[in-house]
């Protein structure tokens, strides 16, 4: 299949070049680095509603579900310590994107998820294996470490290995896998909650290691990136790998732009520093707005809290668990969708469907629940019909925000990066992603015993700011090589006042030169 075209809206730059079976293996393996992810976030949230788990743990939540028939419904999980278990993984991930930048950039992509590997593995041999607390919060510590490394390399290598016309596509197999890593926890979870002696959760938690065998044993075998390469001072050896990427010989207009891009990038002394330069705003807003929005459409809420959330509402311990496998088999299914979509139908459209979608599923979730649980929590006896119509437009919900929000809160911000300022910008959009990962992850227990019902409205209020921003504010990106990527923004009726319109430059990608994810 030809990777060449010329992008619509403006002078296109041509670079031949075939999606080969070389480059598509090598992407599926680089993306398995999201299993880690996807994995934890499955598996955190099913392990708190084991009441094994919390009767070793926990126990004064394990009392208030069990034995406290005063406590409302919505308030049963609510303790510091719990959230505490399971946000401190994102914190730690926080730190560790921050190193992962230099790491990324000096060392190469590789180097990076091996790191994210290597510690995940420990966290989980860790969790495994735990007697105290401190114990599963050490582990949770050592797998933000990995998960940080992880986010930050895995992105940028599946963008600078992708051919531009499906970049779209490669990008978010990271998507997919992460979704894949919830649906198998789930599973898990389901089972394993049923092995007689209570002890299924150390399976649960321990199985992390395996995940992170696979992006361990990938970082070894895997190429690197052409872009890394030539930032390293391999120019002759990047080339080669451009030929074999690509799967023709002529490559030297695609070179000879990575090469002035990374001319370019190397007059930068000061990454960091630069990313505040006023040329770099519309980047820097969108690396900060959009891991920001993508958090606070609740969906963190639904999937690493699914089952306390489903046990919250009313649904049995096992009922609770198969609830989250059905979301989680609606995840994988919808990510494929745009994996589908992205590429054909352009960024914007699926953001601005997704909101829409998402918006209306919390409504009515809201009122369901509302109606149900009122505000004191008590729903009596739940009917089955009412259970099928929560779990269907959660269900929904997650299909809106698994072909929008989900995927392109990782692909878009990768394409607008110009290489000079790629690895700091990245690190930027994975700590405010992990940031409000972990201020959700921390809160939202209380938050539901505050706000109750309301919570699907908080929720939903920023599901409509973010549709707003997005219309107004994000130009669309299909389709245009990461070379090009710099006209999208000055043909901006907003972004054209920040940037500089250099006319009469034609090497374009010395201003906005390669894309990462």
């Amino acid at each position: 299949m030809p990777a060449a075209g010329i992008a619509p809206g403006g002078s296109g730059k041509e670079y031949p070049g075939n999606l080969t079976p070389f480059v598509t293996v090598t992407c599926i393996v680089a993306a398995m680095g999201g299993l880690i992810f996807g994995y934890d976030i499955g598996i955190s949230g099913g392990v708190t509603s084991m009441d094994s788990f919390l009767r070793d743990f926990f126990p004064s939540v394990y009392r208030k579900k069990h034995a406290d028939a005063t406590v409302s419904q919505y308030c049963q999980y609510d303790s510091q310590t719990l959230t505490m278990f399971t946000s401190s993984l994102y914190l730690a991930a926080l730190l560790s994107s921050i190193v992962a930048s230099t790491v990324t950039r000096v060392f190469g992509r590789k180097l990076s998820m091996l790191f994210g590997g290597l510690l995940f593995f420990a966290g989980a041999l860790v969790n495994g294996f735990a007697k105290a607390v401190w114990m599963l919060i050490l582990g949770r510590i050592l797998l933000g470490f990995g998960i940080g490394f992880a986010n930050q390399s895995v992105p940028l290598y599946l963008s600078e290995m992708a051919p531009y016309r499906y970049r779209g596509a490669l990008n978010i197999g990271f998507q997919l896998s992460i979704t894949v890593g919830i649906l198998v926890a789930n599973v898990l979870n389901f089972f394993f909650n049923k092995i007689a002696g209570g002890w299924g959760w150390r399976l649960s938690l321990g199985g992390a290691m395996v995940p992170a065998l696979i992006i361990t044993v990938g970082s070894l075998v895997l190429p690197d990136t052409p872009n890394s390469m030539i930032e390293r001072g391999r120019a002759d050896e990047a080339r080669s790998a451009l030929r074999r990427i690509r799967g023709v010989d002529d490559v030297d207009d695609e070179f000879s732009d990575l090469v002035a891009a990374t001319e370019q990038s190397r007059l930068v002394e000061h990454p960091w520093t630069n990313l505040l330069q006023r040329k770099y705003r519309p980047h820097l807003a969108m690396a900060v707005c959009i891991p920001f929005f993508q958090q606070l459409t609740g969906i963190n809420v639904i999937m690493f809290y699914a089952p306390v959330l489903f046990n919250s509402i009313g649904f049995g311990a096992d009922a609770s668990l198969m609830s989250a496998v059905i979301t989680g088999i609606v995840n994988v299914c919808a990510t494929m969708v745009s994996i589908y979509g992205v590429d054909k139908w352009g960024r914007r459209f699926l953001f601005l469907e997704g909101g829409v979608q998402m918006l209306i599923c919390q409504a009515v979730v809201a009122a369901c629940i509302g109606a149900k649980f009122g505000v004191d929590g008590d729903p009596g006896e739940l009917p089955k019909w009412y259970s099928i119509i929560v779990v269907m437009f959660i269900c929904i919900y997650v299909a809106g925000f698994a072909w929008s929000w989900g995927p392109l809160g990782w692909l878009v911000p990768s394409e607008i990066f110009p290489l000079e300022i790629r690895s700091a910008a990245q690190s930027v959009t994975v700590s405010v992603n992990m940031i409000f990962t972990f201020a959700v992850a921390q809160i939202f227990l209380m938050m539901l015993c505050r706000l109750k019902f309301g919570l699907f409205l908080f929720f939903a209020f920023f599901v409509v700011v973010m549709s707003i921003f997005v219309y107004f504010f994000l130009p669309e990106t299909k389709g245009i090589p990461i070379e090009e990527m710099g006209r999208v923004w000055r043909s901006h009726w907003y972004w054209s006042r920040f940037v500089e319109a250099e006319a009469g430059r034609g090497n374009e990608n010395l201003e906005m030169g390669g894309k990462v994810v």
